[in-house]
């Protein structure tokens, strides 16, 4: 059985889909969920799955070896961000080497990188008249949306889309993708 650690910032809702999608599956199963927002919905999305959580600072991120003792302990195999905000340090990035993934809701390398996240994409894909959107899942590397693409998966872009509507489009495509290229992922091994 392998064991998923996700982080995440926000509702949370990717993380519960992944968490179902392997509830039964007898090959992985999400073994802990961590968060940098203590009032962030994932934590009771966690708590309602009976997922343990832990919730960790700036400082616990970036300046000690907390979270990586927590993934240790979780006998971590694979980090996946979903909705996880905060650049990933490189010591994390050196003791999980393409063992962290994180999806972003659009095509990379198109719009991504720091700041590109929730309704700022969706609204900047249609400022910028592209016809197509969509996800891209990708291992974490020192950059922000810059590593390897390991899967991408489009939807169109209709007339009269508005942010709102192109999110929809997009959160059904995490939805139906993310746990099976985690699963793929965790069998290639």
């Amino acid at each position: 059985m392998k064991h998923i650690a996700i982080f995440a910032s926000g509702s949370g809702s990717n993380a519960e889909n992944i968490a179902r999608y392997f509830e039964k599956s007898g090959i992985a199963r999400v073994s802990l969920i961590l968060c940098n927002n203590p009032k962030a919905g994932v934590l009771a999305r966690a708590e309602k799955l009976n997922i343990p959580s832990k919730v960790f600072s700036r400082h616990d991120f970036y300046e000690t070896d907390t979270i990586l003792q927590w993934l240790r302990d979780a006998k971590t195999d694979l980090v996946v961000l979903a909705g996880f905000l905060w650049l990933v340090p490189k010591s994390l990035i050196a003791a999980y080497p393409g063992k962290i993934i994180n999806i972003h809701p659009a095509l990379l390398p198109g719009v991504g990188g720091k700041g590109m996240y929730g309704m700022k994409v969706h609204e900047t894909v249609i400022q910028n008249g592209a016809t197509r959107s969509g996800i891209t899942i990708h291992f974490v590397n020192a950059e922000f949306d810059e590593g390897e693409i390991l899967f991408k998966a489009e939807c169109a872009i209709e007339p009269g889309d508005t942010p709102e509507t192109l999110a929809a489009k997009i959160h059904a495509l995490e939805y139906a993708h993310f746990p099976s290229v985690i699963e793929k992922l965790l069998t290639r091994d």
